[in-house]
């Protein structure tokens, strides 16, 4: 276990200097800077905000500098945000992009194991048509589409909910739901799946051979095995839910760490942008990590 964490620990390294290296000399290469869209902004201005900010620097020095802050946990200051560094933001904002995906996830979860598990006790039948359809229609429609759908019915016709926000605890309901409808499509998928292998298995077979009851044989002796592809899953899936909330924070108007990337990208704001890139890439290789060592200890034959 120890070889296996310090090999990815230094597969994690390559990746991260990967990400950087690519989304720095992307946004260098794409035409205009930080300052460019300030219509006030005169020529000598200019100069000295790049000048403040090392930009007339060569671009390998850029490079350089940007790598060594880095290392140290330093992205730098914020092009947009005055006297705000990106650190500052990304600390400000990602606990509400995290509890969106939490939201999400603990919706994704039991309603996905729940139906893949009812449809494979019965395949074939009309539940398991049911279930299946319902995770096709949850994987088949993208976010953009069932989040304001969902704001029309609950909040415009029914008024139930407010179309956006996050001040009240009810505020949370209409963007996880958008959020994790996707996922827990793919968990049903994944768990129906799973759970129809195992219980075609010997040890199963024995277990009803033996009088235990149906529901001990599915909860005790199908459920650890058969959810090893959730497992496998729920590491991409649970860094999807936190960085995948772009378009849900912006439907919703949620002020979470996406709008900030959205925005960055728009306004030019270098520091910004990689240090939003640089922390999801590390979070999604952290996620991906947790998920292999909860396989390996679901199964230890891994």
């Amino acid at each position: 276990m120890l070889n296996f964490l310090l090999r990815r620990f230094g597969q994690t390294l390559v990746v991260l200097l990967v990400v950087a290296t690519v989304t720095f000399f992307t946004l260098r290469a794409v035409p205009g800077g930080p300052f460019s869209q300030e219509k006030a902004t005169t020529d000598e201005i200019k100069q000295a905000l790049e000048e403040h900010y090392g930009l007339n620097r060569p671009l390998w020095q850029q490079y350089l500098a940007y790598l060594g802050n880095a290392v140290r946990g330093d992205f730098g200051p914020s092009f947009k945000y005055a006297n705000r560094s990106v650190t500052e933001l990304i600390a400000e904002s990602f606990p509400v992009s995290l509890e969106l995906g939490v939201w999400a996830l603990l919706f994704a979860l039991p309603v996905g194991i729940a139906l893949g598990v009812l449809a494979a006790l019965r395949p074939g039948s009309w539940l398991d048509r049911a279930a299946s359809a319902t995770a096709l229609g949850g994987i088949c429609l993208p976010t953009f589409v069932t989040g304001p759908l969902f704001i029309l019915v609950f909040a415009l016709w029914l008024g139930r909910f407010m179309p956006m926000g996050w001040d009240f605890p009810r505020d949370r309901v209409l963007p996880a739901l958008t959020l994790g409808l996707v996922y827990a499509a793919y968990v049903a998928r994944l768990s129906r799946g799973g759970m129809v292998e195992v219980l075609r298995l010997d040890y199963i077979r024995a277990a009803r051979a033996r009088g235990a009851p149906e529901w001990l044989v599915v909860c005790k002796h199908g459920l650890r095995n058969s959810l090893l592809p959730v497992v496998s899953f729920l590491g991409p899936a649970t860094a999807g839910l936190v960085t995948g909330s772009f378009v849900i924070e912006t439907i919703f108007h949620i002020p979470g760490l996406g709008r900030h990337f959205i925005n960055s990208i728009a306004n030019r704001d270098y520091t910004l942008t990689l240090g939003t890139v640089l922390f999801y890439s590390a979070l999604i290789v952290l996620m991906n990590l947790v998920a292999d060592l909860a396989l390996g200890w679901l199964n230890p034959k891994i």
